[in-house]
């Protein structure tokens, strides 16, 4: 973990990937995220596959560089222990929904009352403004509203969920971004503040970056969506022995790619060195390259394209790049003792970070694991920690339980 946020506390009451993504992207960035989970858990750790039931890959995968904080927020007296940690805390998220939220003690206003500089960012699934403020939202739901699964259809018009939890991610981004945004703030005003992250406008605004197309202008030069990624020509294309993926972009890459397959003549056609229209028009280039693709091996289309400097790529699945050769040499990723989970594979934080220390990241926590250093740090003597465990308010007393 880097220490570029080093000093910085965060209060983590989120759950399953869009909050965990994103306050994980913080710790690893060295941010101190005390991860608080009711006495079940987070439902995440059940997702399989995984080699105890607390403890799935999914969840060892969102939740490293963090300390779990075992609290039941319907107590009284669990509430009352979170205001104790926040108390001292810089950053508070959750992305419950608000009234949700309200009802446990963990609104902007409960928590503003016990810590004036505290930083609230919460990602409920809309904006709190609309008429979806109070439904419920997850990946599937949101890849559906959002437009996404339109844009996903196959070739028979089928909308397809994409087999990754983008929006998910994509929110959590936002999420983490918003946390050093208000941090930022308050470190300029010395004020705290209150910034919400729904997950709805969060992907809206993800997608129409491009995909407002004409629609950006009034009145609408076109419809929305880009074209040339709507071109059905856009896809990895068929070689003798495989696929390959080829985008010419820029007026060199394209008549470089013309010249190389014989199409001279195209190459030096007005409309191809002329970028706007070009654009207009990339559906008829992108035919060219499907048509030209089968006549060579992948390996030949590589060299080839290579050696002109055209942009290409081989096919690849998710399992090939636990052997990408280029991801070998940034030691991507890499084998560690988990200490309750045995030997574990952990794909690094993607960042690289030169003039700040690093420290080994934390391994992913145990259900619990810091409830009572955790507890202590926020002022609670002994006698008070065991009283909770008594009530049945915290469920562990910080030992690791072996696997």
């Amino acid at each position: 973990m880097f220490q570029l946020l080093k000093g910085l506390r965060i209060v983590d009451a989120t759950t399953v990937v869009l909050g965990p993504y994103a306050t994980r992207l913080l710790g690893d960035l060295g941010a101190d995220v005390i991860k608080i989970e009711p006495r079940e858990g987070d439902v995440f750790r059940a997702v399989r596959p995984g080699r105890s039931d607390d403890m799935g890959a999914g969840f060892l995968n969102c939740n490293r560089n963090k300390r779990s904080l075992v609290l039941d927020l319907k107590q009284p007296e669990g509430r009352a222990a979170l205001l104790d940690v926040v108390r001292d805390a810089d950053v508070f998220v959750h992305n419950m929904r608000p009234k949700s939220a309200e009802k446990l003690g963990l609104s902007y206003s409960q928590l503003r009352a016990c810590n004036e500089r505290l930083v609230y960012c919460y990602s409920p699934g809309f904006g709190q403004d609309g008429r979806h403020a109070g439904l419920p939202a997850y990946d599937d739901i949101i890849q559906a509203m959002s437009g996404l699964a339109m844009l996903n259809a196959d070739g028979n018009g089928e909308p397809r969920f994409l087999p990754t939890i983008v929006c998910d991610k994509v929110g959590g981004l936002h999420l983490a971004l918003a946390v050093l945004a208000g941090v930022t703030h308050r470190h300029i005003s010395g004020r705290g503040c209150c910034i919400e992250v729904p997950m709805f406008e969060s992907m809206a605004s993800f997608l129409m970056a491009e995909q407002l197309a004409g629609e950006t202008f009034v009145p609408a030069l076109g419809s929305t969506g880009y074209e040339r990624l709507l071109s059905p020509y856009r896809k990895p294309f068929r070689t003798r022995d495989g696929y390959v993926t080829i985008l010419p972009y820029t007026t060199s890459h394209w008549r470089s790619f013309l010249t190389m397959v014989g199409r001279a003549e195209l190459a030096e056609e007005s409309w191809v060195r002329d970028p706007a229209a070009r654009s207009a028009r990339v559906n008829q280039l992108y035919k060219v390259i499907a048509e030209a693709t089968p006549k060579r091996t992948t390996e030949e289309w590589i060299s080839a394209l290579e050696q002109v400097d055209v942009p290409c790529a081989r096919l690849a699945s998710v399992a090939d790049l636990l052997d990408d050769a280029h991801l070998r040499d940034v030691n991507f990723f890499s084998e560690e003792e988990h200490p309750t989970q045995g030997r574990i594979r952990v794909a690094r934080s993607p960042f690289r970070v030169e003039g700040v220390g690093t420290e080994p990241d934390k391994p992913t926590p145990e259900l619990g694991e810091h409830t009572r250093a955790a507890l202590e740090e926020a002022g609670l003597t002994a006698q008070q920690i065991d009283k909770l465990l008594s009530l049945g308010v915290i469920n562990n007393d910080g030992t690791r339980r072996e696997t």
